[in-house]
């Protein structure tokens, strides 16, 4: 299983910015994903998940501002964000639930500029 994320970059509060990450191998193409962000000194922690169902939710800090989508025949997750905040900054990953294990990406970094 191999996740490519991309998308990330450097923008200014309130811009927006749409993160994509490619599925490869041996990952369903409604497998559970998620987007995770890691701030410089802070721990990894969960933005947005989408369910197999297609469920998608969201922590409270983007809530209304981020949507999470996917595209099952191109095996791609997105996340878009808008009204994005300084506070956004961090690199950001997607992870796959694939064979019983956790598959993640590499990561791409996402600067917002106030």
């Amino acid at each position: 299983v191999q996740l490519q994320a991309s998308g990330g970059g450097l923008v200014q509060a309130g811009g927006s910015l749409r993160l994509s990450c490619a599925a490869s191998g041996f990952i369903p193409s409604t497998a559970p994903m998620g987007w995770y962000r890691q701030a410089s000194g802070k721990e990894r922690e969960l933005v947005a998940r989408i369910a197999s169902s297609g469920e998608a939710s969201y922590s409270d800090s983007v809530k209304g501002r981020f949507t999470i989508s996917r595209d099952i025949r191109k095996k791609m997750l997105y996340l878009q964000m808008a009204d994005l905040k300084p506070e956004d900054t961090a690199v950001y990953y997607c992870k796959g639930y694939a064979r019983g294990y956790d598959h993640w990406g590499q990561g791409t970094q996402v600067t917002v500029s106030s």
